[in-house]
């Protein structure tokens, strides 16, 4: 596993000494979730997550709770930087 390529995809500055501990650290990893190929799934059916004993599928569902809007001044109340009632972000191109 290229540590240096998946710290780049995460856009993280990553050092010479970081790549030493951990390339193994991430071989380690990488091979102990590849032993997942070695088991025989030939006669496991495909199946999604959520479902219950009998084959149904479940939802997590909740009534709607009427309650106060959280409100813009609050929203931005806690923002690092707010411009014109708005929430201001790094431009991402």
């Amino acid at each position: 596993m290229d540590v240096r390529k998946v710290a780049h995809l995460a856009h993280l500055e990553i050092t010479d000494e970081e790549v030493e501990i951990y390339t193994p650290q991430m071989n380690s990893i990488v091979a102990y979730v590849e032993q997942l190929n070695e088991l025989d799934t030939s006669d496991v059916e495909p199946m999604l997550g959520g479902l219950t004993d009998e084959g149904a599928a479940t939802f997590a569902e909740r009534p709607d709770v009427p309650h106060d809007s959280l409100g813009q001044a609050n929203a931005l109340k806690e923002a690092p930087s707010a411009v014109e009632g708005h929430f201001q972000v790094p431009k991402v191109l």
